[in-house]
């Protein structure tokens, strides 16, 4: 089948977030055609280019996210060839229909947008989890708040489709006036009621930005009206091309979340400049986008249960929501975790990336603990500074703090003292590889205060170590009942932990055992790659079969022999001299396409 790969920052730009997930699925995906339909965040990101890209890539088109130029490329030309020929193929000022049409859909949207934060509450200024647009507040009234949001949103894209792109008018007086009205209107929350005109223009151009999808020209018969099946890697703006294709063509979507987009929104919002009624009215916004997203998802995965309470709290449907983990290679740790070695009984490792929210100021208060009750015991700290000067910083606070806990100690005079505190990169002559990184303590800590998917505690599980973790994301469904878990900024359970696994060799190598079982069982990626062949071919099975017109008779019934059975073997009798007109995969043959009767883009293993 066709699948469109729908990606937000991320696949296949060489430095996007998903990408390394996203190109196993592809690749280890062999027997599906991919159309790739990419969204990029900055210009470094496009300057630093693509990666390289199987064969089983077909089309690759791509769109800014980042600019404020109102010409964005990637955006949709007005429909129809007298409205092409006015305008020169660029979108054009709207009419009188137009704008009112505009204004009704725009005013339907923001009316939704600002009963958000008042049917949750508000709890804070900043709009924060009361505007999620999910649970709270009367059930009718979300109903139809939700509803609201639908015919905005759905009716902005169709003005799109037919007359070019929305950018101008979301930028336009009109806009300002009809977000102005929304949040003056009785009911709407109190910190949206403070918006200036500053505000509600600083929303307009965030708004003009979420919604830039909407005037992309992916949307018709070549674009992702020829796709079988869209999955978005994110919610939020990479979702969107997704929903389109499903009202327009009737395109199944599956939406995959191993970090929940609107959570990110609310840790993002925290740090930036806008005012507090820009991110309420954001805030409200991603929120009914998350709920709409879920909404038409016909399956939503996610990698672990922290996860997935995020997506039942905005509306996903229980029945909809497949935990599928995250792949992880496993082969490279695979001579450590059979070696059977526990690992040296005097030393704690930590590994993973240096920043304040891995918490090793507690971390290092638990090792000044341990080593009042095993004063031989050593603390390696193995791992880079999160980047920028905030990394640094976290970094030499970390190292003044060993220094004042630990001086260095000589066992005489003329010793040079050593502090049993070391901080470590890999890539170094004593850490040379990660295995070796896991190899060099008995016992791998992880002392975080938040955390997601926690890849590095998958990875120690891999190597077989014993483990100690504190309570935090999605720790407890990773480790099972192969490690300890102790609550998150408690360095004196941190430090009992740690003990308690030092002191008996034998428990840290059933431990370590158990672990190594449950992550080949979890979190390969071999395990990934088959649950998403079968949701694939769940989806593709429950939809209506679209069939070509040259595929059916005068009775709409598929004709015998439309499609000749070499068409879908690979090597010359699929090439271009070969196959008739029509649709072949696009990893089988450079030529034209050939469409099986009865089952549209089936081909190759499929067929």
């Amino acid at each position: 089948m066709r699948i469109g790969l729908l990606t937000d920052g991320g696949y296949p730009h060489a430095n996007g977030e998903s990408g390394l997930w996203c190109d196993r699925l592809v690749r280890g995906l062999a027997q599906h055609e991919f159309d790739l339909f990419a969204l990029s965040r900055s210009a470094e990101q496009e300057e630093r280019g693509w990666v390289p890209l199987p064969i089983q890539v077909g089309r690759v088109r791509t769109a800014p996210l980042w600019t404020a130029d109102e010409d964005v490329p990637g955006t949709r030309a007005p429909r129809g060839l007298l409205a092409r020929m006015v305008t020169g193929g660029h979108a054009r000022p709207y009419g009188r229909r137009e704008r009112q049409r505009f204004t009704a859909h725009l005013a339907a949207l923001a009316a939704s947008v600002c009963a958000a934060g008042a049917a949750g509450g508000e709890r804070d200024a900043s709009g924060g989890e009361a505007a999620a647009g999910g649970p709270g507040g009367d059930g009718r009234t979300s109903a139809t708040a939700d509803a609201r949001f639908t015919q905005g949103l759905y009716g902005l894209a169709e003005l799109a489709r037919e007359h070019g792109g929305l950018t101008a008018a979301l930028r336009s007086e009109t806009a300002v006036r009809v977000l102005e009205a929304a949040c003056r209107a009785p009911g709407t929350g109190r910190t949206v009621q403070t918006a200036t005109v500053p505000d509600l223009l600083a929303f307009a151009r965030e708004l003009d930005r979420v919604l830039r999808p909407l005037s992309f020209d992916w949307y018709d018969e070549e674009g992702l009206g020829a796709v079988d099946l869209c999955h978005a890697t994110s919610g939020g703006a990479a979702a969107l091309p997704g929903l389109l294709a499903k009202r327009f063509f009737g395109v199944p979507l599956l939406v995959t979340e191993y970090g929940v987009q609107l959570r990110a929104h609310y840790l993002a919002a925290t740090g930036t400049e806008l005012n507090a009624p820009v991110r309420a009215l954001l805030a409200g916004f991603h929120g009914r986008l998350a709920t709409e997203v879920y909404r038409q998802a016909a399956v939503v995965t996610q990698g672990n249960a922290h996860a997935r309470r995020w997506q039942e709290r905005c509306g996903a449907e229980r029945e909809k929501l497949r935990t599928v983990h995250p792949g992880m290679e496993s082969e490279r740790f695979t001579a450590l975790g059979e070696s059977g070695d526990s690992g040296p009984d005097d030393t704690l490792v930590w590994v993973g990336r240096i920043e304040p929210a891995k918490d090793l100021i507690a971390l290092l208060h638990a090792f000044a603990e341990v080593r009042k009750a095993e004063p031989d015991t050593r603390l390696r700290i193995i791992g880079a500074p999160a980047p920028g000067p905030e990394g640094a910083a976290h970094l030499a606070h970390c190292r003044a703090l060993a220094a004042q806990l630990f001086p260095d100690e000589a066992t005489d005079a003329h010793a040079v003292g050593d502090n049993p505190v070391s901080f470590e990169d890999i890539g170094g002559a004593e850490v040379p590889e990660l295995p070796d990184a896991y190899a060099a303590g008995g016992v791998v800590v992880l002392s975080s205060v938040t955390e997601g998917f926690p890849a590095g505690l998958v990875e120690a599980m891999f190597c077989g170590r014993a483990t100690v973790s504190t309570d935090v994301g999605a720790v407890v469904e990773v480790i099972g009942g192969t490690g300890l878990v102790v609550p998150p900024r408690n360095p004196r359970a941190l430090a009992d932990a740690c003990l308690a696994l030092l002191r008996d060799p034998e428990r840290r190598a059933r431990l370590g055992a158990a672990a190594r079982a449950r992550a080949l069982e979890l979190f390969t990626v071999e395990q990934n790659l088959a649950a998403f062949r079968g949701i694939y071919l769940e989806l593709i099975s429950h939809s209506p079969v679209r069939r070509e017109a040259e595929a059916v008779d005068a009775d709409g019934g598929p004709r015998p022999f439309a499609t000749p059975p070499e068409a879908h073997v690979l090597g010359p009798w699929a090439g271009p001299g070969a196959a008739p007109a029509g649709r072949t995969p696009s990893w089988a043959a450079a030529g034209p396409r050939t469409v099986c009767a009865g089952a549209r883009g089936a081909g190759g293993g499929d067929a």
